[in-house]
């Protein structure tokens, strides 16, 4: 009787973990990384272009950083470059580049699984006349090195390949790549953001050009990023005003931010040998969760892929109501990119591996960090394995063809937009809809009623679920999410939404603190 009674309270008040499973996305500051930014940001505030004795000391600290970056990538400090971010660095390799060729060369290969960072910038060069190609992907993620000898001619100017895919966890043999690119003169620029820590890096060796690196994927701090540029490779500053970074970079260098990405590479070596623990954790992951939906599919070939990082697709299980649920038990997941946040469309690097539209919206990302544990995964396994087999469904889903005019306008029904605001310009919302910023709901949760059935909306019903349940953890006990979004009874029911969308609407201000 008494283990009834425990199992009953656990389940009423959700004996929670908390557990982290997006290290892809971030990483938490480690303690030696902490402490090196504080000692900085206390003692060393000097500007280092400064010639006297506290501005030395700190141009010393940032050039002891510069050497552990380089030596973490096998490079050598001048080659380093600290920017803001590894967007930053892409950007300015791009641009720099497509400028120093333009127009005797006009022509970039890249990958279609790129980070946005490098694609968005490609579409962007298009516009200024530059010539863009994509390799395609085998269905395992790898780049077809055949069709890239294909592609890469004298025109072309850079080759752009990532090293290992933050969503799927694929690696490149950038080697390989290279060695086409070179045959015919040809630039290498390679995102190794998500691979420093994970597997051994050396630029030298595979003779690259151009690398990206950013130091939160590394347990360093966010607001840093380090850029290799080969001696001899071309590149002019993409930032322009002071002497810094060698002419390369203007503006004061965030030295405890610098300090601290130094600190962090301290440690490569050391997250290097705790690797295949990592991957022996991420096994028994998978192990479990084939033994609980056999037909589950890993979307990488585990011979080639980061040993912390697994894609997998459950048929006919929406992630947004299985990152929902993980959420609500303390268990943070990802569909793909922490970049894509609120975009609710499916990844652009499952559709480049062959996956469907409905294959990509049944796709989570889970990648393990240092402090993973066993009991994590045992603990994950289960509220994964409770929600397919529908053991703790808690938010009420709603179709398109159910959203009538009796739900629309019942005085017990509270309608929640949390569309992006760039969806509200395209599209008007529902009747009767009260807008909130979807990024900081918690800051509107004394406006929304209790005691009325909350229907929450978003444009293809991803991001909404994930605040339903979001809700269901604030107490609401009536919360309903409309299944494919505003996009989908725009299209199921088009007779309503031109008769009523966009009606009696209003927009919260946020909560006073």
């Amino acid at each position: 009787m008494e283990i009834q009674m425990f199992e009953f309270l656990k389940h009423v008040f959700r004996f929670n973990r908390r557990v982290y499973l997006d290290h892809n996305a971030t990483t938490p500051v480690s303690n030696r990384v902490r402490r090196k930014i504080d000692q900085a940001l206390k003692y060393h505030y000097g500007n280092p272009s400064s010639f006297y004795g506290i501005g030395r000391k700190s141009a010393e600290l940032m050039e002891q950083a510069r050497g552990q970056v380089a030596g973490a990538i096998h490079a050598d400090p001048p080659e380093i470059f600290f920017t803001g971010c590894a967007t930053e660095s892409n950007n300015a390799v791009l641009k720099s580049i497509s400028a120093h060729f333009y127009p005797k060369k006009k022509k970039i290969i890249s990958t279609p699984i790129e980070h946005p960072s490098i694609l968005n910038t490609l579409a962007y060069l298009e516009t200024q006349g530059i010539v863009v190609e994509y390799c395609p992907v085998d269905s395992n993620g790898q780049v077809l090195l055949a069709e890239l000898e294909k592609r890469v001619d004298d025109e072309t100017f850079l080759v752009c390949c990532m090293l290992a895919n933050n969503e799927t966890g694929v690696i490149q043999d950038i080697a390989a790549v290279t060695r086409i690119a070179k045959q015919h003169g040809a630039l290498v620029l390679t995102d190794c953001v998500q691979a420093l820590g994970k597997i051994s890096i050396d630029v030298h060796e595979w003779g690259v050009d151009y690398a990206s690196f950013s130091a939160h994927k590394l347990y360093g701090p966010k607001g840093i990023g380090a850029l290799y540029v080969k001696e001899g490779s071309p590149f002019t500053p993409y930032l322009h005003g002071g002497h810094q970074e060698s002419g390369m970079r203007a503006g004061t260098e965030s030295l405890h931010n610098i300090v601290g990405f130094g600190a962090a590479c301290q440690d490569v070596d050391k997250l290097l040998a705790h690797a295949e623990q990592t991957r022996a954790l991420k096994q028994k992951l998978i192990q479990r969760l084939k033994e609980i939906k056999p037909d589950c599919i890993i979307n990488s070939s585990e011979a080639k892929c980061l040993p912390n990082t697994v894609s997998i697709t459950f048929p006919n299980v929406e992630n947004s109501g299985l990152m929902g649920m993980l959420d609500y038990r303390g268990i943070a997941v990802s569909a793909g990119s922490a970049c894509g946040t609120g975009e609710d469309v499916p990844s652009h690097v499952l559709k480049a591996m062959g996956l469907s539209d409905q294959a990509a919206r049944e796709t989570i990302r889970v990648s393990l960090g240092w402090s993973t544990s066993a009991r994590d995964i045992r603990y994950t396994t289960k509220v994964i394995q409770e929600h397919i087999e529908g053991q703790t469904l808690l938010v009420n889903m709603l179709t398109p063809a159910q959203l009538n005019e009796t739900i629309l306008f019942d005085e017990h029904t509270y309608i929640l937009d949390v569309r992006p605001s760039d969806d509200r310009k395209r599209y008007k919302g529902l009747p009767n809809s009260h807008e909130v910023d979807p990024l900081f709901v918690e800051k509107y949760l004394k406006q929304i009623p209790r005691d009325k059935q909350i229907l929450v909306y978003c444009p293809g019903g991803g991001l909404s679920v994930m605040i339903s349940y979001y809700l269901k953890t604030k107490g609401f006990k009536n919360v309903t999410n409309l299944r494919g979004g505003l996009d989908g009874w725009r299209k199921r029911r088009s007779d309503l939404y031109e008769k009523y969308a966009g009606q009696n609407n209003t927009v919260l201000q946020p909560d006073k603190e």
